[in-house]
């Protein structure tokens, strides 16, 4: 009888090892999942970026861009100047009074006697289009019309801000913001999941901060588009 119950004993303490080892398991694999999910998101929340000030700076009247249509077929379609550079002015060029600007249009308008006097012979400016996608996701094997996606999430989609915004010194500048709430990537990980979500978001609400991962700054605190991990 003492054989039995010590029997039963020994298989009670592997049960609660074992129970124990799993609980440990879960969580360790539970960070790594997270972890994993969140590295997701910030790499595409920074493609995101670089296509949003690519979209700038060809379109100064609107800034950025707040229509996931618009902004996907400009990164599937649009091209990027790129400047060819040959040659250095001098010294002695710039106090002929020669600059960048004006050697280029020397150049240009292909006036012999005005190159050899400025001394332009191996001058060279000029602008180049490339590809964007090519140029600004070399290498990267990316499904373009699912950048507006939040990945893990089952199609929920960033959200874009892009307005005006008024710095204290008075100044108007266009800003933008992009969010990925920590309810959609952390979308299916069960108990666990709910509960961390449920925490970070009353976490946040009571700092005062963003609950989920995002890129810029749509409010006051404008912040050059920095991700809000960073």
């Amino acid at each position: 009888m003492k054989k039995v119950i010590n029997l039963i004993l020994g298989v009670c303490v592997l049960l609660l090892a074992i129970i124990c080892w799993r609980s440990i398991q879960d969580t360790i694999d539970f960070d790594a999942e997270v972890a994993y999910r969140e590295a997701q998101v910030k790499a595409r929340l920074l493609q995101i970026k670089d296509a949003e000030e690519a979209y700038k700076q060809q379109h100064p009247e609107s800034a950025y861009c707040a229509d996931w249509d618009v902004l996907i077929d400009f990164v599937k379609n649009g091209k990027l100047p790129v400047i060819v550079k040959e040659g250095v002015l001098s010294d002695e060029q710039m106090e002929k009074g020669l600059t960048e600007a004006k050697a280029a249009a020397i150049i240009n308008s292909g006036d012999a006697k005005a190159i050899a006097e400025y001394k332009l012979e191996g001058f060279r400016r000029d602008t180049t289009w490339v590809s964007l996608k090519d140029s600004l996701y070399k290498g990267l094997n990316l499904n373009f019309d699912s950048l507006r996606y939040i990945p893990f999430s089952a199609g929920d989609t960033f959200e874009i801000v892009a307005c005006p915004n008024t710095t204290k010194s008075g100044s108007i500048i266009q800003v933008m913001e992009c969010n990925a709430p920590i309810a959609s990537y952390l979308k299916g990980m069960g108990k666990l999941g709910d509960r961390m979500i449920k925490n970070k978001t009353i976490e946040s609400e009571e700092m005062g901060r963003y609950a989920g991962l995002k890129i810029g700054e749509a409010g006051d605190g404008w912040n050059n588009n920095a991700g809000n991990w960073e």
